[in-house]
């Protein structure tokens, strides 16, 4: 795919064209992670957090077949509020190009179709990785392959907490993925400040992060991600004691009604949300908030550099 194939917002392609910061943010979030009308609100705040960091938003879709990088109001009220609208990661874009079908895109999708746009930084939640229980069902998220073949910094909370982080951790070191805490050794847990596990490199600033992609730049080799992992605060996160237990009956839940494959995800979610009293859901929105801002800085301190 080249940027032939997509649509590049006027905004989008001026600022690229002149080397100012930009950052990409998923759809998915707005179609399928939140209630109408609190989406489409969470879509403007977001965009607006970008902006206030001195960076601009590209929101990445894809529409009737095309993908978008960067959305106008009607495209995102679209998004938010069409029903029906396919969720797409990156084996999904071919044949929604193909069949000129709309869909939200994930990470891995976001990813791939900012780095050909030539946006280098991405702000997310949590990214996917290896599920629980994978010496029996194998599953694991396509994000971390497509994160191993596409140079693209994502600044995240780490992994979604119902996955297995310590494995996760393990594949995205054998896929060569590069992964740093910001102001952190440890991993963070999604809802929660860690997830315990420790992180072998921890940056302090924006500018360190820039420093990093420059590196890796220069060092040339494989096209694999840089992930800023970037904790929620202590005072924000999701009490652990409650997820610990919501997430435990939620895993017994799925068990019992044999939810398995894509549908696990979803289903754990929203029995967080639900357990939790709409709690985790507030977690996250934290999480993404910070994420996001700290994508644009990151994405100043990239479009500045010698």
């Amino acid at each position: 795919m080249s940027r032939r194939d997509m649509h590049v917002s006027d905004e989008v392609a001026e600022a690229l064209a002149a080397g100012r910061p930009v950052v990409a943010l998923e759809s998915t979030i707005i179609s399928h992670g939140l209630p109408q009308p609190r989406n489409l609100q969470v879509a403007r705040e977001l965009e607006d957090v970008v902006r206030r960091g001195g960076a601009v938003p590209a929101t990445i879709a894809v529409l009737d077949g095309v993908p978008h990088v960067g959305l106008g109001a009607d495209q995102l009220e679209r998004i938010a509020t069409e029903p029906g609208l396919r969720k797409l990661g990156f084996r999904d874009l071919a044949p929604a190009a193909g069949l000129r079908a709309s869909g939200a895109t994930t990470v891995s999708a976001t990813s791939f179709i900012a780095a050909r746009a030539g946006v280098r930084v991405f702000g997310t939640g949590g990214l996917g990785g290896v599920h629980r229980g994978y010496t029996q069902v194998q599953d694991e998220s396509a994000d971390i392959d497509t994160l191993s073949r596409t140079r693209i910094t994502v600044v995240c909370a780490g992994v979604k907490s119902i996955l297995d982080v310590p494995a996760t951790l393990q594949r995205l070191e054998t896929r060569q993925v590069t992964v740093v805490g910001y102001r952190t050794g440890e991993f963070p847990g999604f809802y929660l400040h860690t997830s315990g596990e420790p992180i072998d490199w921890r940056i302090e600033t924006p500018a360190e992060a820039a420093g990093i992609m420059r590196a890796q730049d220069e060092l040339g080799g494989l096209d694999s991600a840089l992930i800023v992992a970037n904790p929620v605060p202590l005072d924000r996160q999701l009490d652990p004691a409650l997820h610990d237990r919501v997430l435990a009956e939620g895993l017994r839940a799925a068990e019992e009604k044999g939810v398995t494959g894509q549908a696990i995800t979803p289903f754990l979610l929203d029995y967080l949300v639900n357990g939790t009293g709409g709690a985790s859901l507030e977690a996250n929105l934290t999480a993404v908030r910070g994420n996001v801002g700290l994508a644009a800085e990151i994405a100043v301190a990239w479009a500045g550099r010698d």
